[in-house]
């Protein structure tokens, strides 16, 4: 007969699971309790991603089948769905923060302070984190310049490994240090630690360094923001640094079938890594092993975006200034017109 709940001791709390025999990765014969399991085991690197971060939560609470249907906001009756705002039920040990929307509206959202509060998300069905680039007290500085490497059709993880590893000669360069992540698909992220920052100079320091990057390999690098010019090239995902925006943490579950995870790695197994294989049954063990490969990250002095924004006005001074912010965004200051290259030349 089904166990109707379980309890995990967290520290110091204890976390109710329910419905721990629910299968949630069929394929891999994985239930819920495994998948808690799962990220007991990846605890402390977790715990180092998303600590005191507003974090969205990605919920499959039916599990992981490809006919699942995501929730958008243009429909919203899908099986699966994004939660922005903390529950109307948050137990009062769990820590939320204030986060500001780009519409102005505001919210209280989940911050988790400890594993057991990552557990009880867990209990909700979330498998993928996204947490914002802010922490507790101040939810306006931005302290992790995070960079979207995204493989355009035609292209995979290998043109973003290449991609990466001039990345980081540009970083140092700039006087930042990068540290690699898989995705979880086909995509690579590079983060660095920084000083307090303003969601604006951030993004655009991701703007500039992604201008060097495609300056130095314009076959195989590209910032346009519309689809149509980018060929196959691998996209700098810029917009990820503006406000709301999703971004996998490490060791988050991507939900594919196989259990993908977001892999932190280290510079040298950029170029010979396969996504593939970090998978929610084989990163258990290589932690166990290895330990986090991205407690240097998070030790790492705060860098500073000098550079990249001295970078950036000089490009704006040269006719290449500000992008477009995603659609959902109201009208941004020096903003260009919203409109797709092929549209605007037929309105021409």
């Amino acid at each position: 007969m089904p166990e109707k709940a379980v309890e995990f001791q967290v520290g110091e709390r204890v976390v109710r699971l329910s419905s721990p025999d629910k299968v949630y990765f069929a394929e891999l014969g994985l239930t819920k309790r495994q998948v808690a399991e799962y990220f007991l085991s990846v605890g402390p690197g977790i715990l180092a991603a998303l600590r005191d971060r507003p974090t969205t939560m990605e919920r499959w609470p039916g599990g992981v089948r490809e006919d699942v249907v995501v929730a958008t906001r243009a429909d919203r009756r899908g099986e699966a769905f994004y939660q922005k705002r903390a529950p109307a039920s948050v137990p009062d040990w769990v820590q939320t923060g204030t986060v500001t929307f780009p519409s102005g509206r505001t919210a209280e959202q989940v911050c988790p302070a400890d594993l057991a509060t990552i557990l009880w998300m867990v209990n909700l069905g979330t498998l993928r984190f996204h947490p914002w680039p802010v922490r507790l007290p101040d939810l306006d500085a931005v302290d992790e310049l995070r960079i979207d490497l995204d493989p355009q059709p035609g292209t995979g993880f290998g043109e973003a490994a290449q991609a990466a590893v001039v990345l980081r000669e540009i970083l140092a360069e700039a006087g930042l240090t990068g540290f690699p992540k898989t995705s979880g698909g086909r995509g690579l992220h590079v983060f660095c630690r920084i000083g307090p920052a303003t969601f604006v100079d951030a993004r655009h320091a991701v703007i500039a360094l992604g201008r060097e990057l495609a300056r130095r390999v314009p076959d195989l690098v590209t910032m346009s923001w519309w689809k149509e010019e980018r060929g196959e090239r691998v996209f700098v995902d810029f917009n990820q640094l503006a406000r709301d925006r999703l971004m996998t943490s490490a060791y988050s579950i991507r939900p594919t079938i196989r259990g993908h995870v977001s892999a932190p790695l280290e510079w040298d197994e950029v170029a010979g890594t396969d996504p593939a294989d970090h998978t929610i049954l084989t990163m258990p063990q290589r932690f166990a092993d290895r330990g986090d490969v991205w407690a240097p990250f998070y030790a790492q002095p705060l860098g500073s975006l000098d550079v990249a924004l001295a970078w950036y006005e000089r490009d704006a001074a040269a006719g290449e200034g500000e992008m477009p912010y995603p659609p959902e965004y109201p009208k941004m200051p020096g903003e260009p017109p919203r409109v797709q290259p092929s549209r605007k030349k037929r309105v021409g």
